[in-house]
């Protein structure tokens, strides 16, 4: 393996090279019964895979999908994916992306995107390589961008590529022998299935991307509106059949025009994007924040009860009146005002997600009439007392 990579070819393991004439010419080669049986098993497995991938479009679940089915396929004990940095397009980062492989704290999993490494890896579609076909490719002065790689040990390195863009670095760690060969090598019929399956993932990969751009506010790298809706009545309907809670918050910035007013729409927007990376690391990888509009913002909280989602909310709520917001010298006080709706199959069993989402702003609504900086708990008997907004 090298630069030019182990290509897939129409036929892959079933033709002979025979040298003569101009170019390559091929002669077939007869099979048995058991080997077409098997690259017909395969055909269908690649099938399933194609599908797979492509119905998933969350780019954290298509990320997992990916590495447990290079892992079964190839029969590694790891395997890791270095995907474009979204925010600032600037390196390909690990990250997550990975299961078996022990990383090294010292280590920064990050590879820039002007380094000669990712020239390399972008230059041919459906090339493997190895550390040391790295090696020998790389300039010496480039050699330090391997570090992240090698310190992995990886049995072999597949780019992502598609339509001509690197999507990703694939990493497979190290393989289950078996009885029938020692487990280190692979022969050119997997080579071609793990091509085949790094061609799929590339897609995949990028449509996921596509999909995270159009989907999410670029000030605050938070959700859509419509993807918050269109989310939630998924999720609606989950729970609506095994019974599950959900609950929604929404919160607003106290007082927001005045930061506008005061230092300008640009120390507005500073506001915007701190108050956007609270809420995020202050709720799990699978709750859903996203910005609703203006200076308000929702959560979707899965799998989560009054109790559990008031103490959400009043984490969210004490993290940002505790955060130092400076900018330009200026140390400003910002505090929020917050409304909890809980859909409950017994209490509270509401078949509208705009219902809902309307159950929570009224929630936000009482936390402002009450003096504003706290969280109000959208009860079956408050609701009682709260006129529907039209």
């Amino acid at each position: 393996m090298g630069k030019e990579g182990q290509k897939i070819s129409s036929e892959g393991a079933e033709m002979n090279d025979v040298r003569g004439g101009k170019g390559k010419q091929y002669e077939y080669t007869s099979k048995t019964p058991e080997q077409y049986e098997k690259q017909i098993y395969d055909l269908q497995q690649m099938l399933e895979i194609s599908r797979s991938l492509c119905s998933t479009f969350e780019l954290n679940n298509l990320i997992e999908s990916i590495l447990y089915i290079t892992m079964a396929q190839m029969r590694t004990i790891a395997a890791g994916i270095f995907i474009l940095n979204a925010d600032k397009a600037d390196g390909f980062y690990l990250g997550n992306n990975y299961s078996g492989f022990e990383l090294d704290a010292s280590i920064d999993y990050t590879i820039s995107t002007e380094s000669k490494l990712i020239e390399i890896l972008s230059a041919t579609q459906n090339s493997v390589y190895t550390t040391d076909d790295l090696w020998r490719l790389m300039p010496r002065s480039g050699q330090k961008d391997l570090a992240p790689l090698e310190s992995l040990h990886p049995t072999l390195i597949i780019p992502l590529i598609s339509k001509n863009h690197l999507n990703g670095i694939l990493l497979l760690g190290e393989r289950i022998a078996t009885n029938s060969d020692d487990g280190a090598k692979y022969d050119s019929y997997e080579i071609d299935e793990i091509c085949i399956i790094a061609s799929l993932a590339s897609v995949a990969i990028n449509n996921a991307f596509l999909i995270e751009q159009s989907s999410t506010d670029m000030m605050t790298k938070l959700k859509l509106k419509y993807y918050f809706f269109n989310t939630l009545r998924d999720k609606l309907d989950s729970a609506m059949e095994d019974g599950r809670n959900i609950s929604v918050i929404m919160l607003d910035i106290d007082f927001f025009k005045k930061f506008n007013d005061t230092y300008g729409h640009a120390c507005g927007d500073y506001v915007l994007k701190e108050v956007a990376r609270q809420i995020k690391d202050s709720v799990r990888s699978i709750d859903l924040a996203s910005r609703y509009g203006g200076e308000e913002f929702t959560v979707m909280l899965d799998n989560t009860g009054a109790e559990e989602a008031v103490a959400v909310a009043e984490r969210i709520r004490q993290s940002i009146e505790a955060h130092d917001f400076f900018y330009q010298d200026q140390h400003m006080k910002v505090t929020i005002s917050l409304g909890v709706a809980v859909y409950d199959k017994e209490t509270n069993p509401v078949a509208s997600e705009k219902v809902f989402v309307d159950q929570a702003d009224q929630g936000l609504y009482c936390s402002k009439r009450n003096g504003r900086n706290q969280v109000t708990l959208v009860t079956p008997e408050l609701l009682k007392t709260l006129t529907p907004k039209k």
